[in-house]
């Protein structure tokens, strides 16, 4: 998988220059406009990492500086539109790292502790879910299952809690990793409930905005018809835009809020990498909590943090997250230090014989190693 293709090359030193800027000064990211930027398509980037009939859009830099933001494959066939650095796609469950990340704000902000069990922010839940603790919901340690069906049944949020806090733990809270998209959408009520606000407005107003991310939420931005990128399945055949799919009036259904299918563009998902380097949206104890690693995935060797993946507990080289929904899939990458910053999604995922859920973790990889090439060139002019 991806974590073993990066720890050779996640060390690479980022700008590191005088020229860089500072992000706890800085409104949003730069550009690269010297010999870093690279003249190339993605494709010829990339190379057999991109298998034919693939469509999506990345993007990638080095601290604040922003090396790579482009489309590649054909233009969709809806739309005439080829993806690029601004086209709208559903990020899947990259969606629980702003959701962690929202609950950690919460905590900064002396509004929710993350040891408080959910009974201290939920109505009526039963003797057995009382003191799961809100961290044991971040890091899918909880005994909540998976899912409660499929992502587009039509859940209200009150049918949602009763089903969740009605379901049967399988296991004892804190004992062993069970992933749960429950969980997480556990923590986006807890987060409406501390906040007294809607999930999306809350990350609108204290994620979104301080970050510069104009076109990142469910509902909320401005997008236009054409900039929502289409789905296409594993034989080519076209699915709708992700706000094609059943949704409520306020966002998707209660299987799907707060885990995942997030829309966000490449260069927001940058600029949101770009506001975890200073201070806009989390100081640095929070970030330090975001970050850490706390559960092992097993049979995995990796951790979980808080909405984010660790490769190794004791000497961190790379944080990430996938994310698909069948259609669309994707990943995020950076190593601890916020040098090096990668985000991919592609909206077919899947084709005759390759399968980008699976094999993804060679387009990371080959970014990873395209940014060492252009800081060891920034490096050496």
């Amino acid at each position: 998988m991806v974590l073993a293709l990066l720890a050779g090359v996640a060390g690479c030193g980022g700008p590191g220059s005088s020229g860089d800027v500072d992000p706890a000064e800085s409104p949003g990211p730069t550009e690269s406009t010297g010999p870093t930027e690279p003249a190339e398509s993605t494709e010829s980037i990339l190379g057999d990492a991109l298998p034919p009939g693939s469509s999506g859009a990345l993007v990638a830099g080095r601290g604040t500086t922003m090396d790579l933001c482009q489309g590649w494959g054909d233009p969709d066939p809806g739309s005439g539109e080829g993806a690029g650095c601004d086209t709208v796609f559903d990020i899947g469950s990259m969606t629980k790292q702003f959701t962690a990340a929202a609950v950690v704000r919460l905590d900064m902000d002396g509004q929710i502790e993350v040891s408080d069990p959910l009974g201290d922010h939920l109505p009526d839940v039963p003797a057995d879910k009382r003191s799961v603790t809100i961290e044991q919901l971040l890091t899918h340690s909880s005994g909540f299952l998976d899912s409660l069906g499929a992502d587009d049944e039509p859940l209200t949020r009150d049918a949602f809690l009763r089903e969740a806090l009605g379901s049967e733990l399988l296991s004892r809270p804190g004992s062993t990793y069970l992933y749960s998209n429950v969980g997480y959408s556990l923590l986006t009520a807890v987060i409406e409930e501390a906040s007294g606000q809607d999930y999306e407005a809350y990350l609108a107003e204290h994620l979104f905005t301080p970050a510069g991310m104009t076109s990142t939420g469910y509902l909320l931005p401005d997008w236009s018809k054409t900039q929502v990128a289409g789905q296409y399945d594993a034989e080519g055949r076209a699915r709708g835009t992700p706000l094609d799919q059943p949704w409520a009036d306020d966002g998707p259904y209660w299987n799907l809020r707060g885990n995942g299918g997030l829309l966000s563009t490449p260069r927001d998902m940058f600029g949101w990498h770009v506001a975890l380097l200073g201070d806009a949206v989390l100081d640095d104890d929070a970030k330090r909590e975001l970050f850490e690693p706390r559960v092992r995935e097993e049979p995995d060797e990796t951790y979980y943090a808080y909405g984010w993946v660790v490769d190794d507990p004791d000497d961190p080289s790379i944080l990430w997250h996938n994310g698909g929904n069948g259609w669309s899939y994707g990943e995020i990458a950076r190593d601890p230090a916020g040098d090096t910053f990668v985000f991919w999604v592609a909206n077919r995922s899947a084709g005759d014989g390759w399968d980008l859920g699976e094999d993804g973790g060679g387009v990371t990889s080959a970014l990873f190693e395209r940014l060492a090439k252009t800081g060891e060139t920034a490096a050496d002019s």
